[in-house]
């Protein structure tokens, strides 16, 4: 019980014509296959613009120790009076 076989996907299909009629499932599975198309651009965008965010390993490699803020000495102990 629970599996599916072709038997029943076809019986399931022959339903589904009957009621939505042939025109109007071309159309359910046309806005099927647009959705899946515009969430696959719209990751494939976000993916891209994470890209543009993150700094290049090169901009990091370029940085050299000289420009690195020097750490101040600390200042001698005050003598006492």
């Amino acid at each position: 019980m629970g599996n599916i076989g072709p038997g029943e996907l076809l019986i399931i299909g022959l339903i589904a014509l009957l009621l939505f009629g042939a025109g109007r499932i071309a159309d359910i599975g046309k806005g099927l296959g647009q959705g899946i198309s515009n969430f696959k651009k719209g990751l494939k965008d976000a993916d891209e613009d994470d890209d543009k965010d993150k700094p290049k390993k090169a901009e990091k490699s370029s940085i050299k120790e000289d420009d690195e803020p020097k750490k101040e000495e600390p200042k001698e102990k005050l003598k006492e009076a």
